[in-house]
C-alpha cells in the first residue's frame, strides 16, 4: 500500500490552482503522453462534489479504463478523488492547497493498493510507484505552468473575476 506525497509551489493563489486542479480539460492536456481522455461522466469543464469522470488511458502499453469520484470537497483548500473502477485495488487522491505568501503549496497525497497480492506489490517496487510519482508531477507541472501564466484564461474563463480577487 505506497504512498505517494509531491509538493509543488505555484506562484498563484489558491482558487485558481484549486480550480485547475480540478479541470478536465487541463486534465487531458498534461495527460497527452498517455492519450487520456475523459469519455465518461464530466468529460469538460470543472469537475465537482459528488461527480464521476471514466477515463480511457494508454498506461505501460495496455488501454485501461479507470472511474473516480469527488468524495471530499472544501474550495479552495482541500479535494479527493477515489477509484470507483479500475486497474487498481483502491485509491485515494487527497489534494491540499495551502496559500503561503503570493503562492499555493499544493500537496498531493496518492494512497493506493496495487491489485493482484504480491505480483502488485513487485510491481509497486520496481516500477509502479516511480511511474505513478512521475504522473503526478507532470500534472502539477502542468496546473503550475496554467496557473502563472495567463494560459488558465483558456480553460477557466468564466472564473476570472473570481478568481483573480
Amino acid at each position: 500500500m505506497p504512498t505517494i506525497t509531491t509538493t509543488t509551489i505555484v506562484n498563484a493563489p489558491p482558487e485558481l490552482c484549486f480550480d485547475l486542479s480540478r479541470s478536465i480539460d487541463l486534465h487531458m492536456i498534461s495527460t497527452k503522453r498517455t492519450g487520456e481522455r475523459a469519455v465518461a461522466g464530466v468529460t469538460s469543464g470543472l469537475i465537482g462534489l459528488n461527480e464521476t469522470v471514466t477515463w480511457r488511458a494508454k498506461h505501460l502499453g495496455i488501454w485501461q479504463h479507470l472511474t473516480s469520484r469527488i468524495t471530499e470537497y472544501n474550495r479552495p483548500v482541500f479535494i479527493v478523488d477515489e477509484m470507483v473502477k479500475g486497474a487498481f485495488k483502491r485509491f485515494r487522491h487527497e489534494h491540499h492547497f495551502e496559500q503561503q505568501g503570493n503562492s499555493t503549496i499544493m500537496t498531493d497525497v496518492f494512497d493506493y493498493t496495487s491489485p493482484l497480492g504480491l505480483l502488485g506489490k513487485l510491481a509497486d517496487v520496481l516500477f509502479l510507484e516511480k511511474y505513478m510519482t512521475r504522473f503526478l508531477l507532470e500534472r502539477n507541472l502542468a496546473i503550475k505552468v496554467y496557473a502563472e501564466t495567463d494560459k488558465w484564461q483558456q480553460l477557466l474563463p468564466s472564473s476570472s473575476s473570481e478568481i483573480t480577487k
